[in-house]
């Protein structure tokens, strides 16, 4: 099976593909950094979009989700993006967890693996 790398860089690529999968980096923000969990968390989600898009595939078709929050207590502030994003009835499998992010800028960090 061939491998196929979505916006290589020296240290990462945005995602890989595998088959019939691909595997998304955890996404940080950029143009929000600094701004609130719920703006950081919609340019994540956008991102997510062109990423897999560029793979071939979309939202309806992620597995699973990984979400790192640099405070749980912005469980609910996340969510009110997500569950506005994510398909119903195509929902992935998904933990959440609190974690020291890259830097206290970046609040939310998402990875998804998704079919193709």
């Amino acid at each position: 099976m061939t491998i196929k790398r979505i916006g290589p860089g020296v240290r990462m690529s945005k995602a890989v593909v595998h088959g019939n999968t691909v595997y998304t980096a955890g996404q940080v923000a950029d143009k929000t950094v600094g701004l609130s969990v719920a703006e950081q968390t919609q340019e994540i989600v956008d991102l997510i979009d062109a990423i897999l898009a560029e793979a071939g595939t979309d939202k309806t078709k992620i597995l699973s989700a990984t979400i790192y929050l640099s405070d749980i207590a912005t469980f609910p502030e996340m969510n009110s993006i997500w569950d506005k994003w994510v398909v119903q009835g195509h929902t992935p499998a998904r933990a959440t967890l609190e974690a020291k992010l890259v830097g206290p800028q970046y609040k939310v960090e998402i990875a998804v693996i998704a079919a193709i």
